[in-house]
């Protein structure tokens, strides 16, 4: 029997206007931006709906994310689409914990608000930087990154395994750029520094985990109702007593999202379904497995293409 599996978008895929046809025309849509403006300390409605530059910065970015993605899944549940498992891009992690009722919403969005304060403030900016490395394989650029620690005695070391061609590298910014003219003489199609305000999902990020970990201590996790894959350890979680320590270790820890979706299709997953801004998962997903079924909803009129789907 063929499985459907809900994916939730990372930062990085936001934009002003994200999921506003939603808010606009979907009463249970809605209701999720109001609920995130009650316990955060911002207006995630203008953030997210009215240009401003702050929706790019990183203590922002994440609840304001959430919150996007979270609001368009009810509309996906509205149309009685159902999903047997979930994961998420780093940060979408907190999405898929709240499709399978894992974290509550309000608790998830007051978390990820922390998370990117945390995050954003742990390195000192312009200490730490990460990198795209396109075209070259995993084994090269892991053996790389460790002789460049060795020899800097400085962080770097894979952050992102997306897909077959694109691994992110992160840590500090003269490691990670040496690293990457190594890269690019051993083969490396391109080696591209990101515009991002930290060495995220770097051991640098330790301490921004150790917080984050504090603020979990009192957070309640409930049973699951649908099973999720973990970033950290690319497998599925079956006792949400390791959630809060896989969160912790999370933000310094590499996401392995190749291997989390190689393993969903091993595990019967034929159907993914994007939900949130962007198509960065659904371009991934292409690269690693072309026969399976990809659906994007990130626009109203995107919620037509889930008719197919059996629930």
């Amino acid at each position: 029997m063929s499985k459907t599996a809900f994916l939730f978008p990372g930062q990085g895929a936001q934009y002003v206007g994200m999921a506003k046809d939603f808010y606009e025309q979907i009463e249970e849509s809605k209701d999720i931006f109001e609920r995130a403006n009650q316990v955060l300390d911002f207006d995630v409605i203008k953030m997210c709906f009215e240009e401003n530059e702050e929706l790019n910065l990183t203590e922002y970015t994440q609840a304001a994310m959430l919150t996007a993605c979270v609001s368009i899944l009810q509309a996906v549940k509205k149309k009685g689409i159902k999903a047997e498992i979930t994961a998420g891009l780093s940060l979408g992690e907190y999405a898929a914990l709240v499709a399978g009722d894992v974290l509550s919403f309000e608790d998830a969005v007051k978390l990820v608000r922390k998370r990117g304060i945390y995050m954003s403030s742990e390195v000192p900016s312009g200490e730490g930087t990460m990198a795209a490395i396109l075209g070259l394989d995993a084994e090269t650029i892991e053996k790389v990154c460790k002789e460049v620690e060795a020899q800097t005695k400085q962080c770097v070391q894979p952050a992102n395994y997306n897909c077959p061609g694109q691994i992110v590298i992160s840590g500090k910014k003269e490691a990670v750029l040496e690293a990457c003219d190594r890269l690019k003489e051993a083969g490396a199609k391109r080696a591209l520094e990101l515009k991002v305000s930290g060495p995220f999902h770097s051991a640098l990020l330790h301490g921004a985990g150790e917080k984050l970990g504090n603020e979990l201590k009192n957070v309640k996790v409930n049973p699951m109702t649908i099973p999720y894959m973990c970033n950290v350890k690319a497998e599925v979680v079956t006792d949400v007593a390791e959630t809060k320590e896989l969160l912790e270790k999370q933000v310094y820890s590499p996401v392995r999202w190749q291997q989390t979706m190689e393993r969903m299709i091993a595990d019967g997953v034929t159907t993914f379904v994007e939900i949130g801004p962007g198509k960065t998962l659904s371009g991934f997903l292409k690269k690693i497995d072309k026969t399976v079924t990809v659906i994007n909803i990130e626009k109203l009129e995107d919620l037509e293409k889930l008719e197919d789907i059996v629930c």
